[in-house]
């Protein structure tokens, strides 16, 4: 089993920033060959998915949907301002898993990880476990 962490830079409120290099490095560096890639966010103003990365204006549109769907000025009752970024990291949720063949990530042709900002810019972390042999 290996562990490791990696941190993100985010630039904007929200954004999603393809990390899939830095967990397949993370991988790399497990040493396990065949297995699973367990990947954390511990930040509850920010999520992970696998989407499409080949074409942006897919995660552009994610983002354009998610906004609508949660609108910044609704009244929420939590007071620090970043509501709608609790929600949007609650739908796209904290962790993914990914099958690891032969020391690399199993992901379709198109398929990237992203890290999802929603209250940003920040400095984040993103934790990886790999089991496996």
């Amino acid at each position: 089993m290996g562990t490791g962490r990696f941190s993100v830079s985010t630039t904007t409120r929200t954004e999603f920033v393809d990390i899939t290099s830095l967990v397949q490095k993370e991988v790399a560096g497990s040493a396990i060959r065949d297995g699973v890639c367990h990947v954390y966010n511990p930040h509850t103003t920010a999520g992970l998915t696998i989407n499409e990365g080949a074409d942006p204006a897919v995660k552009d549109d994610i983002v354009a949907v998610l906004k609508r769907v949660i609108p910044r000025d609704y009244p929420y009752k939590h007071m620090e301002g970043n509501s709608q970024a609790h929600i949007m990291a609650s739908l796209m949720g904290s962790s993914i898993t990914v099958f690891v063949e032969d020391g690399k990530l199993v992901l379709g042709t198109w398929q990237k990880i992203f890290f999802c900002e929603f209250d940003g810019p920040r400095q984040r972390m993103v934790v990886v476990q790999v089991r496996g042999q």
